[in-house]
């Protein structure tokens, strides 16, 4: 019998369902794309059962295509994106569109909350920021603005429980995602009925799955889903942990001295501590499954998805050409990149095609006409690294802040040596890079290989499943030069803001140019 786990990573893009040895090598991976709703400005949905349907369409195909009994699988652990929100009837039912946590509808009830305390004293409670895409404003926005949604609503969901529900019939939640949620108290690692209360929300606590341990079996495959799935009926499942959380665990960060970062739709940066971090207060804090610790996250959507934007606009031509030629625009655009490092390069890229700092829009600063293709696409990978930068100095700015030797980076970029070089040098720190790709269905992998008895515990599990396959280390000179551009990115984003605020977009639209 080989020993089989099933990782399911159900990203802000892809669903993804990865096949792993208890060895956390990364067998096979089958991928769906998840189709953004956006019914009004601002609104980011999912269609629940799409995204159950081509969950089931993966695991399916996964096991034909490997050839792999399914009597070989040990277990099956779902994870997800954080914040958001699925609301489901008590047959488990959709009784929305899912949230996507892009949605940004809650900021006016935000920014009423913050002119009256109210986000103050909720971010006492939960012990961490209040953001629109976090799933308790978003409940606050349902019980304002459709309250026939929460009267038909059952139940409230992350996005790996409405999964895992799907597949055994469990509801439930984990410390990660109840952090993620900011429906908890990450100190009692439990809900915040103080949080709720003061908002008015009593009305959803009876709504809010339990909160119950990561690295635990919840349920089995029944014979309905093994139908629609290929697996096993009695396959064990788990609960599991959000993506972001299961990327630090398969980037093997189990101690302060590492920041685990991801670079996808999101700039993410997490650091390990003993106890919540209250100053610097981080985005996102949650209940980390290592040795009792906790997980301080920043997130802003500054990251490797405006490359991908890149490649779909300004880069379709290149794009097409690569594809006749039997490879990927992103190993064309590495190329470019690699042939420009050394040149002079003065543009600025502002990553903020989704959100931005004080407003602050996305675009070019700087362009010339003797300005080439490589500059554009090097000014992109510096600008992401900058974004990163920004986000990394105020998580380890304050009293509680982590003080990491070591950089252990998961993401688009451990792709592309140049890149994952410019991280290094920009933010000025040895970058480690862990086996694997999927890394989100990989921290799945290691809590069903603790929850089966596989190993013994997450931090064994992390030691025999995760290895440090590249490490670089900063470049003195490119470190200097990208340092000193930061500087000047900067007082760009302070200038490009206040001039956005004082004008009426198309008035501003100069700031691209």
């Amino acid at each position: 019998m080989r020993e089989r786990l099933i990782g399911i990573d159900a990203g802000g893009t892809m669903t993804k369902v990865v096949l792993f040895d208890v060895k956390g090598n990364e067998l096979a991976c089958e991928r769906r794309p998840n189709i953004m709703l956006l019914p009004q400005e601002g609104w980011t949905e999912r269609d629940a059962d799409v995204m159950w349907r081509a969950t089931c369409e993966c695991l399916r195909v996964l096991l034909e295509k490997t050839g792999t009994n399914p009597a070989d699988i040990i277990a099956v652990t779902p994870s997800g994106y954080g914040g958001g929100a699925y609301f489901v009837d008590a047959e488990g039912n959709a009784v929305a569109n899912g949230l996507v946590s892009t949605d940004t509808r809650s900021i006016p009830l935000i920014e009423r909350w913050k002119r009256s305390g109210l986000a103050a004293e909720v971010s006492r409670h939960i012990e961490q920021q209040v953001w629109p895409g976090q799933t308790f404003p978003i409940m606050a926005w349902f019980q304002e603005n459709a309250p026939e949604v929460m009267r038909r609503a059952r139940y409230m969901l992350p996005c790996k429980d409405f999964l895992r529900m799907r597949l055994c019939g469990d509801i439930s939640t984990d410390p990660t995602d109840g952090g993620c949620a900011g429906i908890i108290n990450v100190t009692k690692s439990d809900i915040s009925r103080e949080a709720f209360e003061a908002a008015g929300m009593q009305g959803w606590l009876e709504k809010l799955p339990p909160v119950r341990p990561s690295v635990e079996v919840v349920g089995h495959i029944p014979a309905s889903v093994s139908a629609l799935t290929g697996l096993r009926e009695g396959t064990p499942v788990v609960r599991g942990v959000y993506d972001v959380v299961g990327c630090a665990l398969a980037s093997g960060a189990v101690s302060p001295r590492q920041l685990a970062a991801v670079a996808g739709t999101f700039s993410i940066h997490s650091t390990v501590h003993r106890k919540p971090s209250l100053n610097p207060l981080p985005t996102i804090q949650t209940p980390y499954p290592v040795d009792g610790q906790v997980l301080a996250t920043t997130a802003t959507p500054t990251s490797a998805s405006n490359l991908e934007w890149l490649c779909k606009t300004m880069l379709s031509a290149e794009a097409q050409r690569a594809v006749l030629e039997g490879r990927s625009i992103y190993d064309v655009c590495n190329e470019l990149v690699a042939g420009a490092i050394d040149r002079t390069n003065g543009i600025l890229f502002f990553p903020f095609l989704y959100d931005g700092p004080r407003g602050a829009p996305g675009g070019f600063l700087g362009l010339r006409a003797g300005v080439q293709l490589p500059d554009i696409v090097r000014a992109v990978y510096e600008g992401v690294v900058f974004a990163h930068r920004y986000d990394m100095t105020y998580l380890l700015t304050g009293p509680d802040a982590a003080n990491p030797e070591v950089i252990r980076l998961a993401g688009g970029p451990t792709r592309s040596r140049v890149w994952a070089q410019m991280f290094a040098d920009g933010l000025g720190l040895p970058v480690e890079i862990a086996n694997g790709s999927e890394f989100g269905a990989k921290g799945g992998a290691i809590c069903a290989a603790v929850a089966t008895g596989v190993y013994p515990d997450v931090a064994n599990a992390i030691s025999n499943m995760v290895h440090v396959e590249q490490r670089l280390e900063p470049d003195g000179a490119r470190a200097a030069v990208l340092s000193q551009k930061y500087k000047t990115y900067l007082t760009a984003i302070d200038m490009v803001a206040d001039l956005w605020s004082a004008g009426s977009g198309d008035q501003a639209l100069a700031c691209a140019s």
